[in-house]
């Protein structure tokens, strides 16, 4: 299983986009707007209930990936709908800041709560919403260990169409000016072939760096394996102990040259990625090869992300990556146990390729999540009270468990959370919380399926606009839009 991102694809993530495909529902007509329409025959995709007697533990291995949002996000402004297995829920809620307090030292503070569903949700009364949030302390720049960067360039022809190599030229000019003196940058460029345009070299050599970027230009085929295996081989030449050492690749992710499918290139470079180098990948174009790209993340211990827009992958880059390069908690995993007598049933919205057999939550050799310094995760669950049930009763104890990056002890901690704690009425809630559940299921109804059919598009637009004036947040506003958009497209 993957591990998941630093901070900076909380941010990055919210600059994504995919390639086009259309998704849909069963169509409702009303001024509301209802869900998205499907293609005939098109599979659904879901979590659906489980029953607390059944099994009253839900353990998965912590995901702060915020990729699909992004994707979602620029299809749509652009006109079109997502894919809808291109949609990960859990992705769309933490593309979104949550203001959890911050823990005291490392490691996670753990944050419960949740509320009614809103009357615009076609759903039993007996369902709550439960947020469980997780937050680790900041770091700030100057605190964090040296990093050893490998940007791995795909110069191949395909990234000639504006927004793509000439996006990552000025995100690479623009981290050199942010990075300290005494960090690393190498660079190797791939085509049909690889080469090494720069080794490694401290930013404190800023001049040669830039004329490293300057000098790459578009060829002809992409092989990306031939990319990956000199980038690591790159790395682990210029490997500093004690620093962060990462291979960044930059790409579309339209591999037509060598080994195209990620199972063949991650066995060439899995061994050194399993030596502390761990891998990013920032993808770039109109056209863009997600499913490769998601692969690599899923099976390679990294992550991916799809950078769209120059002013923000800038933005990001100078705000983001220099401050987060360091690495608070290593193969985090959370375990709910529900009690049978509060709790019939629940589910988990999101985190489908992120499950966790029970037993795993204490097997420190079963991958995890990598957060970095003060990122937070949030998960949502819809649970099934049962009838009567107590106001005082305990509904889910949750458990956080992770391994110190420093000296690799695992730590846990933990939180419990109540009928009474869960039971405010949707409005009074957070405008957190309000944000996360139209992120959700704004997600929900792209994806369609039963739980999709439960909303309805207008009715999440105005829940996000409600919460983007009480948190004065751009972002839950824009999340409004989008939303909005997404109705007339349906």
């Amino acid at each position: 299983m993957r591990r998941a991102p630093l901070p900076l694809l909380a941010a990055l993530a919210l600059t994504m986009a995919v390639s086009a495909c259309s998704v849909g529902g069963a169509p409702r007509s009303d001024s509301a707007g209802g869900p998205v329409r499907h293609h005939e025959g098109a599979p659904w995709s879901g979590g659906d209930e489980t029953a607390t007697k059944d099994d009253p533990r839900s353990t998965f291995g912590v995901d702060v990936d915020t990729a699909s949002y992004g994707y979602a996000r620029r299809l749509i402004m652009d006109g079109r709908l997502p894919e809808r297995t291109a949609v990960r829920p859990e992705e769309f809620v933490n593309s979104f800041r949550q203001d959890y307090a911050e823990p005291a030292g490392d490691g996670f503070a753990v944050h419960v709560d949740g509320a009614r569903l809103p009357d615009t949700h076609e759903a039993s009364g007996a369902v709550r919403l439960m947020r469980v949030g997780l937050q680790t302390r900041a770091e700030d720049r100057e605190s964090r260990p040296d990093a050893a960067l490998t940007f791995v360039v795909d110069v191949s022809g395909s990234m000639d169409e504006p927004g793509r190599l000439d996006l990552v030229r000025d995100a690479l000019h623009t981290l050199v000016d942010q990075l300290r003196p005494t960090d690393s940058i190498a660079i190797v460029a791939f085509s049909r072939e690889a080469r090494v345009v720069r080794e490694m070299t401290r930013v404190s050599d800023a001049e040669e760096l830039h004329d490293a970027v300057d000098s790459l230009r578009t060829r002809d085929s992409t092989n990306l394996e031939a990319g990956l295996v000199l980038g690591y081989r790159v790395a682990r030449d210029g490997f500093r102990t004690g620093a962060t050492n990462r291979v960044i690749v930059l790409s579309d992710g339209l591999a037509n040259t060598g080994r195209t499918e990620a199972e063949p290139i991650l066995r060439r470079v899995r061994d050194e990625a399993a030596k502390e180098i761990a891998l990013l990948g920032v993808g770039v174009g109109s056209e863009y090869g997600d499913e490769l790209m998601e692969q690599l993340a899923d099976q390679g211990d990294g992550f991916v992300v799809y950078a769209s827009e120059r002013a923000q992958a800038r933005k990001l880059f100078v705000g983001q990556l220099p401050a987060t390069l360091s690495v608070r908690a290593l193969d985090a995993k959370v375990q709910v146990s529900f009690d049978p007598k509060t709790v019939r049933s629940y589910r988990l919205i999101g985190y489908d390729n992120r499950a966790l057999d029970d037993e795993d939550f204490r097997d420190d050799s079963v991958d995890g999540g990598e957060v970095g310094p003060g990122h937070s995760v949030t998960a949502l669950y819809a649970v099934r009270l049962a009838d009567e049930a107590s106001p005082s009763a305990r509904v889910a104890r949750v458990q956080v468990r992770w391994t110190d990056p420093h000296d690799r002890r695992a730590a846990e901690a933990y939180e419990s959370v109540t009928v009474t704690d869960l039971d405010r009425a949707f409005g009074a809630a957070s405008p957190r919380l309000r944000t996360c559940y139209a992120a959700a299921y704004f997600a929900q109804a792209l994806r369609g399926g039963p739980y999709g059919r439960e909303v309805r598009l207008g009715d999440l637009a105005a829940i996000a606009e409600e919460a983007a004036a009480a948190s004065e947040d751009a972002e839950v506003r824009d999340l409004a839009r989008v939303i909005r958009r997404a109705a007339e497209l349906s």
